[in-house]
């Protein structure tokens, strides 16, 4: 559980990651979102809505660390600009940011922002499709291959392949974590905190796919971008009139 707190977040000492801190990544979902949720609620008490919404997405950049919002941007210049495979995990290793990255993250940020401010507060809301981001990272652990020879995902993953008692594990935390995210999401938003969920999957699913295209597995930018996504068309479909 630290060694997730630590990755994932600004708080705690930083540690390595190990093949079972996959295991603790809903749960540190929920938690950074019921927090996200949280400053969103009571920041909607002092300020107008924009203000409200503002401060919660800036509050989710502050935690985590950009973390996620790195990997989007990274993700973005190595997915989506007209590379061959090798210059496209170049491009995503490169810290500089180039047009495709800057597009990508911008247009997440206004779309959060104007989806936070179109709706009321809920912590549970927030704290559901966090959850959810997060196992849908482990499910693309389980599904995808790594596409790099090195890099910090190879911690998660071991020296070796997972064994099959790792696997089992990893399978047991996606059900339930997506099963605590339905249950956050529709405790919040009834039905259509499940059709939150569901565009939370597809907006997953789609980034997992792109990199299955072009790159022939996942990376940690693209665990990040598929995060950043879901979360968002998560956010949309709740803002719904």
């Amino acid at each position: 559980m630290k060694s997730a707190f630590a990755f994932l977040t600004v708080f705690g000492r930083a540690s390595s990651p190990t093949p079972t801190t996959f295991a603790w990544f809903p749960f540190t979902g929920a938690v950074l979102g019921l927090t996200i949720g949280a400053v969103w609620w009571a920041s909607n008490r002092f300020w107008p809505p924009l203000v409200a919404a503002i401060l919660a997405v800036v509050a989710d950049l502050v935690l985590t660390g950009l973390l996620h919002f790195d990997g989007l941007a990274d993700a973005g210049d190595g997915l989506l600009a007209p590379l061959t495979r090798a210059r496209r995990l170049e491009a995503m290793s490169d810290p500089a940011i180039g047009a495709f990255g800057l597009v990508s993250a911008a247009a997440a940020l206004l779309l959060r922002v104007g989806a936070l401010e179109a709706m009321r507060p809920s912590a549970l809301a927030i704290a559901g499709l966090w959850c959810a981001s997060r196992t849908l990272m482990v499910t693309i652990s389980l599904v995808l291959p790594y596409a790099r020879a090195n890099g910090i995902v190879r911690a998660f993953l071991g020296a070796t392949s997972r064994s099959r008692g790792q696997r089992h594990m990893l399978t047991a935390t996606v059900v339930v974590g997506l099963a605590v995210a339905a249950v956050l999401l529709f405790s919040a938003r009834s039905l259509r905190g499940l059709a939150a969920l569901g565009a939370e999957l597809v907006g997953s699913a789609l980034v997992a796919g792109l990199s299955w295209r072009r790159l022939g597995g996942y990376t940690g930018d693209v665990l990040g971008a598929s995060g950043v996504v879901g979360e968002t068309l998560g956010l949309l479909v709740l803002a719904l009139r």
